[in-house]
């Protein structure tokens, strides 16, 4: 009779714990990164994937006896144009039945994480990402029900990111909007796990604040237009329309509908749309002086220390600047490789258990370790505005004991921006 599917999940866990966890043989490994390859992302992972080949060349292929194969796989479509749960889905099955397979780094979208995280929990493969910030992924009771034992099926974690979660950036967020003197919110979001997630986040801080929230609404990402959205946001007269969701999920085009449908305040973005493409997709007329961003991090540009050195490296190698996430994608490697070196050996079970140990990690983001969640314990966030056609930084939000940037000074915002 045909197996359930559990059952058959259960087996094939089984054997992987077998037939990987005692080291399989042969001195070739295989890293694989899942992230959206096809789409409007494609700018931002190109990057993403040159950070990571740079950590891999600069081990020269190598981690200890292992010579290191690397795999760039697209868990995108061209029919959806970005990433999908079935293609995700697909990536982590492929890594998880090739016993070669030692490390996943990705994916890029925490939609699509939690379609691919159970999968190579059930196997006990090492997942790194670089970028998923949904709350749910890794911190309990602050997600949706059930998270994030749902992914976890095996009751281990085999999942770490080198991002902070949204819960830091969506209260963050909240806090620079009442600082710039918004005092009338509206908030969209894309219906997304990390959009909606985003979304609540600030919905609730922003009230704790004493803001008033003027508008609460989710957008179909598939409309071609949304014109009636933006006339219902105009009837309202918000200081700030916060927006939770990506360039993928139209963020861009939104900026572009509001603006040039009269729409006066501002518009406010998560690290969804800190990339060139939302930029291009709004409009530089669009968004310039109009358009805040936040972000787990700092910009490429801003950099110091071992991220100025990438960033450096980066430019001599590829001839321009790297988008936002490609250093995060470059330490999420370097931490796959620092985890294989230090279980040495190829059993997936030793390598999560290394990366899980890691202390004071000296990376190109500073230096930081693992929570017992599997999240970073960097907690700086910057928030950054659309200027000349392109990102440039404003401030800190939240600093977290560290200052990893060189500036000494916040630049002016809101009415100061404006000469007002």
């Amino acid at each position: 009779m045909p197996l359930s599917k559990s059952l058959a999940s259960t087996l094939l866990a089984t054997f992987f714990a077998t037939s990987i966890g005692c080291g399989s043989s042969g001195n070739s490994i295989k890293i694989v990164s899942s992230l959206p390859r096809t789409g409007s992302a494609r700018g931002q992972t190109d990057t993403m994937v040159n950070g990571i080949k740079m950590a891999l060349e600069e081990a020269d292929y190598k981690v200890g006896p292992f010579t290191i194969r690397y795999e760039d796989m697209d868990d995108a479509t061209a029919i959806a144009g970005q990433a999908t749960s079935d293609q995700e889905s697909a990536n982590a099955r492929k890594a998880a039945n090739d016993p070669n397979v030692v490390a996943y780094i990705g994916p890029y979208n925490s939609g699509v994480a939690k379609m691919s995280m159970p999968i190579l929990n059930e196997v006990g493969l090492l997942m790194v990402s670089p970028a998923t910030t949904a709350v749910g992924l890794t911190k309990p009771g602050l997600g949706e029900p059930g998270e994030p034992k749902i992914y976890r099926p095996t009751g281990k974690v085999n999942y770490f990111r080198v991002v902070p979660a949204d819960d830091l950036q969506g209260n963050l967020a909240a806090d620079w909007a009442r600082d710039m003197g918004m005092k009338k919110v509206y908030i969209l979001d894309d219906k997304t796990l990390y959009g909606q997630g985003l979304a609540t986040i600030f919905d609730k801080r922003s009230k704790e604040l004493g803001m008033t929230v003027v508008g609460r609404d989710s957008i179909d990402a598939t409309s071609q237009e949304f014109r009636s959205k933006v006339d219902d946001i105009k009837s309202k007269q918000p200081d700030l329309v916060y927006f939770g969701g990506t360039t993928q999920t139209k963020g861009g085009q939104i900026c572009k509908e509001l603006f040039e449908g009269g729409f006066t305040g501002k518009m406010m973005a998560p690290d969804g749309c800190m990339e060139e493409a939302f930029i291009s997709a709004a409009g530089p007329e669009n968004a310039n002086d109009k358009v805040y961003v936040t972000f787990g991090g700092v910009l490429p540009k801003d950099q110091v220390g071992k991220g100025k050195e990438f960033v450096d490296k980066y430019i001599k190698k590829y001839g321009r600047s790297p988008e936002s996430y490609a250093i995060y994608a470059y330490e999420a490697a370097k931490v796959v490789l620092d985890s294989i070196q230090r279980a040495g050996k190829k059993d997936r079970a030793a390598i999560v258990e290394a990366c899980s140990q890691i202390k004071d990690f000296p990376g190109a983001l500073g230096t930081w370790s693992f929570d017992q969640n599997g999240d970073t314990t960097l907690k700086t966030l910057s928030g950054s505005i659309v200027h000349n056609g392109e990102f440039e930084f404003v401030k800190l939000l939240g600093s977290g004991g560290e200052k990893p940037v060189g500036n000494d000074r916040e630049k002016p915002v809101g009415k100061e921006a404006e000469g007002k």
